[in-house]
């Protein structure tokens, strides 16, 4: 019994601090917000992983995450936006704060009908965008403009409901015998947050970019590439 509720557990527990994480960023703690966000994407990075070596998967675990992630991921991290940079700019703050998890829903929805090609994700994952986005609000004030970071904000956007390939690493097998390791890098995950809360989301926040940006890049090359090819017309 309970090895066919532990991947809703965690599924739960993603949940659980995407809505704490929007309590913070409601506060005006939205840095701790961010970590929330951070350890939320630890596990939702853990749930399809467990389900599947338990051999638990189902319908009802697929919905759940899909709206695990909806706010996890989706309005948690443009709350901490809308504290932290778009309050400023009014009702157009309002506007640019629902693109993003509208953009994640239509990513979401397009997902569970059309899951995308074998070892690749069409879209940039929800998960990756909200986290960019998260810790990317650690950047406003003196090392990032508010221009550019609206301007990543309704790029990531973009990039969700976008056709461009990703690598999908969730499939990648993890052996049993490992699993137990999960709660210490839980706890692991946890002190490290607490003890440095501004210099983890930024460490964060360094990989998920450059995985944003490699599935872009590819995309242009490739297109480069395509129109090279392409014969003159005379």
């Amino acid at each position: 019994m309970l090895a066919r509720a532990l991947p809703s557990i965690f599924t739960v527990g993603n949940l659980f601090l995407g809505v704490v994480a929007m309590i913070l960023a409601v506060e005006g703690e939205w840095k701790y917000g961010a970590i929330m966000v951070i350890i939320g994407m630890f596990l939702d990075g853990l749930d399809g992983r467990v389900a599947r070596m338990l051999n638990t998967q189902s319908e009802f675990g697929k919905e759940l995450d899909s709206l695990s992630d909806m706010i996890s991921f989706g309005v948690a991290p443009a709350l901490i936006m809308y504290t932290s940079v778009l309050h400023y700019l009014g009702v157009l703050g309002w506007v640019i704060a629902a693109v993003f998890p509208i953009c994640g829903a239509l990513r979401l929805a397009r997902f569970n009908v059309h899951p995308g090609i074998p070892g690749y994700f069409i879209g940039l994952p929800i998960t990756a965008a909200g986290g960019v986005l998260a810790t990317m609000a650690l950047y406003s004030g003196k090392t990032a403009s508010p221009t550019v970071l609206v301007m990543g904000m309704l790029i990531l956007s973009y990039l969700m409901v976008s056709q461009v390939k990703y690598p999908n690493f969730k499939k990648i097998g993890i052996p049993r015998s490992t699993y137990w390791i999960a709660p210490l890098l839980i706890i692991a995950l946890g002190w490290f947050a607490a003890r440095f809360p501004e210099e983890f989301p930024k460490l964060v926040f360094i990989p998920l970019a450059l995985y944003a940006c490699y599935g872009l890049k590819r995309s242009v090359t490739r297109r480069r590439r395509a129109n090279a090819d392409e014969p003159v017309e005379d």
